[in-house]
């Protein structure tokens, strides 16, 4: 487990790393070290591997040639040879990740290594470490990898501890890695018999996406319930289905929790009062709302757990195991697990938008809410939040495109050996756009419903309720005449999305 010294440092040590951590290197930049322990054990798996090796023993990538090519014979001396493996497999497009998702691939990457099962050599291991102190960041295209390992984003950054490839300065200039190592101070590493193909087979590059993703839909859910529960004050919402004695009756997966923490902003407000609902039924965005929060939560906790799976052990291929001085071929690079974890949890999250949108759409019709018609100001021909329902729609509409599951039937590659893919990397990647359309929708409900509570008048919220309200205030004005929405959405999804919103409502572990 990485320990933290003030924020300042984090440690790999042989147990593995957990979400947090990989997003605090990502996005903190806290200085990495490698711990002792991992050390020893990464010593001892590549003088397993290199005994091995000189016993003649048929190693895959190391005295045998990759992929179609296994049965292939190489001289496991051929240093150059593990110089060309990942030249040969840097062949992305499409958009560039941005530092963070550079970092978090090389945070996770670096955290597998420690693990001690790679039989990477020492050198390589803490010249990758060096490069997240120093900021070295490779230009990596996001796309190109169908995660049976992720090697085409991994390549783009072995290539730079070759001293090729690409990498983008803070000043705008591009250099390749012996510049920007040289920059640094630093001396590129000597390859070992197993480093080129260590360094690209993994699936560190959708699993460091994946903790980014986890931190991000987090505080979107955090938001969500805030949300929920601010659109209970504004229409004046029944509460009974808060009531533990709903989940007692039906305990769904986490419809509970979503009870209580959805309740949890009300307490102390004047909505707990019997009568203080104008309904005795509402809408089912509304009265529904604890159980498909809820299930949102458990596929949330559930991905959050796949993670934490691959960032504790071993996908490498093969696997060096010197306690048992044993070098194993796997197929533990396959990440279906955490695909469908994913996929999950963008389904889940869809559901989520679907009733944020009808909750949007109940507090602008003043047939449901008996409030003005699009929450307009007073006045002749005032618009209100009228046209900003078309925005809520096309939010919608698109979440729930990026929520399809991605398919299971991909092109075979590699002479058709390699004739299955997870596809992991893309389930992440658009379930990233998802979340991003998520925070817009999630920021659009607070300031509807934030409206709704200024029209009500005198009334009075639960204390956390009147915290994330002030919180809303504090970033977007009373709408007292017509005047364009988007900066006020763009700014409040801000705030959400650095977690400076509200305080974390649903805990993980």
């Amino acid at each position: 487990m990485p320990s933290d010294d003030a924020a300042k440092r984090i440690v790999f040590g042989a147990s593995g790393a957990g979400v947090e951590a990989i997003c605090a290197i990502a996005r903190g930049g806290p200085e990495v070290a490698i711990g002792e322990d991992a050390l020893a054990g990464i010593d001892a798996a590549y003088d397993c591997l290199v005994r091995h090796a000189a016993g003649g023993e048929a190693i895959y990538g190391v005295s045998t040639d990759l992929g179609a090519g296994v049965g292939t014979r190489v001289d496991p001396s051929d240093s150059a040879r593990q110089y060309r493996i990942p030249h040969a497999r840097a062949v992305g497009v499409g958009r560039l990740a941005t530092t963070s998702e550079v970092r978090a691939m090389m945070a996770a990457r670096l955290a597998r290594f420690c693990l001690g099962f790679s039989g990477v050599s020492k050198p390589v291991v803490i010249a990758l470490a060096d490069m997240l102190n120093s900021h070295i960041h490779p230009d990596v295209p996001m796309t190109g990898s169908i995660s049976e390992a992720d090697l085409a984003p991994l390549a783009h950054i072995a290539v730079v501890l070759t001293g090729q490839g690409s990498v983008s300065l803070e000043d705008g200039r591009i250099v390749s890695g012996t510049e920007a190592f040289a920059a640094a101070g630093l001396a590129l590493p000597t390859f070992g018999i197993k480093d080129g193909l260590s360094l690209i087979s993994s699936n560190a590059a959708s699993v460091g996406l994946a903790c980014l993703l986890l931190e991000d839909a987090r505080r979107v859910l955090d938001a969500h319930v805030g949300a929920v529960a601010l659109s209970f004050e504004g229409f004046r919402a029944s509460i009974a289905p808060l009531d533990p004695l709903a989940s007692r009756l039906r305990p769904a997966p986490g419809q509970g929790e979503a009870a209580a923490a959805i309740r949890a902003f009300i307490e102390g407000g004047d909505l707990i009062a019997p009568g203080a609902a104008r309904r005795l039924q509402d809408p089912l965005s509304l009265r529904c709302a604890p159980s498909v929060v809820g299930a949102a939560f458990e596929a949330l906790k559930a991905a959050w757990a796949a993670t934490e799976l691959e960032l504790r052990s071993s996908d490498d291929n093969p696997a060096v195991m010197a306690a048992e001085d044993i070098v194993l071929p796997t197929g533990n690079f396959d990440a279906t697990h955490l695909a469908l974890a994913f996929d999950t949890l963008g389904l889940s999250l869809a559901r989520l938008a679907a009733m944020a949108a009808e909750r949007i759409m109940k507090l602008l019709s003043p047939g449901f809410s008996d409030l003005p018609r699009f929450l307009a100001p007073a006045g002749p021909g005032a618009n209100g939040f009228g046209a900003l329902q078309k925005t809520v729609a096309a939010l919608t509409a698109e979440i729930a495109h990026l929520a399809m599951p991605m398919p299971f039937v991909v092109t075979p590659v590699a002479d058709r050996v390699e004739d299955y893919a997870s596809l992991a990397m893309s389930v992440i990647d658009k379930s990233q756009r998802l979340i991003e359309k998520l925070r817009y929708l999630t920021s659009i409900e607070l300031i509807v419903a934030a409206r709704a509570i200024d029209l009500r008048g005198d009334i009075k919220l639960g204390e956390r309720g009147r915290m994330l309200f002030d919180a809303v205030r504090s970033v977007v004005p009373p709408l007292e005449a017509d005047r364009s929405s988007s900066a006020d959405v763009y700014a409040l999804a801000q705030r959400i999305d650095e977690g400076m919103l509200l305080e974390p409502v649903l805990e993980i572990g």
